[in-house]
């Protein structure tokens, strides 16, 4: 597992050039099927259009690409898509950019650029986040060492997604999987080995629009805490 930025929800932007619409769509998409699902739900949607040309990267280590012109001048349109999804930085999405003509010819350079603006205009409008390898943490403390163990979860900036206050406090956190040792260990000292540290499943977790997002295996995001 390791760190990466995705998109966590899509979104639509457009930019004008010599009256030609450019309407770029943006969607999170795991798999080859679920990003040519989306394309043939905006060819579907924009009927009427005159292109519809796309491009999507999915996968981990071994990303699998693809791209279409849709009827455009060869690389004029996928490829300079593609180029902007790869500059990103952004893993398993794709984008489609719907092409109104307005009657005047842009020439390659004209489209190329065109395509690359409306895709960087349709990830400006989605929300993307950093997804990062964590791990479930259930901390059960006494109520002597409360106060300690919450300066030290604010001072590390550390997830609660649940907390319970009986004969013993239990919080439930999400440690980020590299600082796992390292958190362990600053609790385990500061309460002289009172807490106690119970490891649970990997997931990856990360914020977006002031929201703690936890991701199970199918990579399904939900809000916690």
């Amino acid at each position: 597992m390791r760190a990466y930025k995705a998109v966590y929800k899509g979104g639509t932007g457009e930019i004008v050039e010599k009256k030609s619409r450019f309407i770029a769509h943006v969607a999170n998409a795991s798999t080859v099927e679920e990003a040519q699902e989306f394309i043939d739900k905006i060819k579907k949607e924009y009927w009427d259009a005159r292109h519809n040309c796309s491009a999507f990267l999915v996968g981990d280590r071994n990303p699998v690409t693809r791209s279409s012109d849709d009827g455009e001048p060869g690389g004029t349109a996928g490829k300079p898509i593609l180029e902007v999804i790869r500059g990103s930085g952004i893993r398993n999405i794709v984008i489609v950019v719907t092409r109104y003509f307005g009657g005047t010819l842009l020439g390659t350079g004209g489209l190329v650029r065109a395509y690359t603006d409306a895709a960087r205009e349709g990830i400006l409008h989605s929300v993307i986040m950093e997804k990062i390898p964590g791990i479930r943490i259930r901390l059960v403390t006494d109520y002597t060492d409360l106060g300690k163990i919450q300066y030290l979860l604010a001072q590390n900036g550390i997830h609660t997604t649940d907390s319970e206050y009986s004969d013993q406090v239990v919080f439930s956190l999400l440690f980020p999987v590299e600082e796992k040792d390292r958190l362990c260990k600053v609790f385990t000292e500061a309460t002289s080995g009172r807490v106690r540290i119970e490891e649970g499943e990997e997931v990856y977790f990360g914020e977006a629009e002031g929201k703690v997002i936890v991701f199970d295996e199918q990579q399904c995001g939900s809000p916690e805490g």
